[in-house]
């Protein structure tokens, strides 16, 4: 048995990044060769030196919506917060909700704009809300809702500017983000311009998306003392026919942008490493010990302790390649978490400042 303790690490508060960066690409670049545990610091644009013509770049493509909504029930005038989370049976939706002991079934939840939810009924810590009347939910809350960010980036709703609001909606958002479901961003793709994207496809790099939408489950840590007595949380992914062929005929590197592209590839990968379009939900666990079906770099964040994030990087290039690359980014001021900075996790890296295979 594994235990989860092996994947947790002190990180100095200062160094959660609160804001994004000036510029989507002012980030810096970690580079762990995962076989040999050389590390090198570089610039984020920098990855660009890496790709060669014939490699592929995958991406994820979810969008992610503005789920975090602000209401007052009218029977009381009583605030309430409610963080959607994803589609329900019967045109509801499951989310979490504050304060959560007044959410009785039938309470009535108004957001403004004509926007009403109803909770229908509550199930654990959660609850399934319906919104009558409303038949674009998605689109309504466009107007009303807000960045669902993660716990450790602090927004004060009394005090969040609108300024700021409106850099969160755009930068918590990557420029490819195309399918709108997800409740939390796929990081490692924030450092990404249309400018870098251009330059990397100039080199003969094809690129690809899947589909996966993440959900807010991927902040939790671990809380099993053991590794293995964890239950990953389930999140919903497609791969179309096209991208499955474009990464089943490449003769190239492949270049995958996120753990959570990772999660979509390996699940719908068989034994042959052959991808197959997929629509469905996943819940796949990566942890060390797995064998991956695929063979990739991979382009990611720093992930948060006792995550299922670091344990599915620390299978790919080894707990102690990371815990050492860790310690390496903390010593070196590097910024974590979803603002933060980028690492490159490679094994097959080539035309590199003192990294080549």
């Amino acid at each position: 048995m594994m235990k989860t303790s092996n994947f947790d690490y002190d990180l100095p508060p200062e160094l959660i990044a609160q804001h994004p960066p000036e510029k989507r690409e002012d980030a810096r670049l970690l580079i762990l060769n995962r076989e040999t545990g050389k590390i090198e610091h570089r610039r984020f644009p920098d990855i660009l030196d890496f790709f060669q013509e014939g490699d592929l770049l995958l991406l994820n493509d979810a969008r992610v919506i503005p789920a975090r909504l602000y209401g007052r029930r009218p029977a009381t005038g009583g605030k309430a917060e409610v963080l959607l989370l994803h589609p329900a049976d019967k045109g509801g939706w499951s989310a979490l909700i504050r304060p959560a002991r007044r959410a009785r079934p039938g309470t009535k939840i108004d957001f403004g704009e004509r926007i009403i939810g109803v909770v229908r009924e509550r199930l654990g810590g959660k609850v399934i809300i319906d919104f009558p009347g409303t038949d674009n939910l998605l689109e309504a809350i466009e107007e009303i809702g807000f960045p669902p960010l993660p716990p450790y980036i602090k927004r004060d709703r009394k005090n969040y500017p609108e300024k700021l609001r409106t850099q969160d909606r755009e930068r918590y958002q990557t420029v490819f983000a195309k399918k709108p479901g997800a409740v939390a961003a796929p990081t490692a793709g924030l450092h990404f311009t249309e400018e870098l994207l251009n330059a990397i496809r100039e080199r003969g790099v094809e690129t690809a998306s899947v589909t996966l939408y993440v959900g807010y489950g991927t902040f939790q840590p671990v809380k099993a003392e053991t590794v293995e007595e964890h239950r990953m949380h389930e999140e919903y992914f497609e791969i179309s026919p096209e991208t499955a062929d474009r990464i089943n005929s490449n003769q190239g590197r492949l270049w995958v942008v996120g753990t959570t592209t990772v999660r979509a590839l390996e699940s719908a990968a068989d034994g042959e490493g052959i991808v197959k379009p997929t629509t469905a939900p996943t819940d796949i666990f990566i942890y060390p010990g797995y064998r991956f079906k695929t063979r990739f770099n991979l382009i990611t964040n720093f992930h948060f302790p006792r995550s299922t994030l670091i344990m599915l990087v620390s299978a790919l290039a080894g707990r102690n390649n990371i815990m050492k690359a860790y310690r390496e980014a903390i010593k070196e001021n590097y910024r974590f978490y979803s603002y933060g900075d980028a690492m490159l996790l490679g094994s097959d890296l080539r035309n590199t400042l003192g990294i080549n295979n």
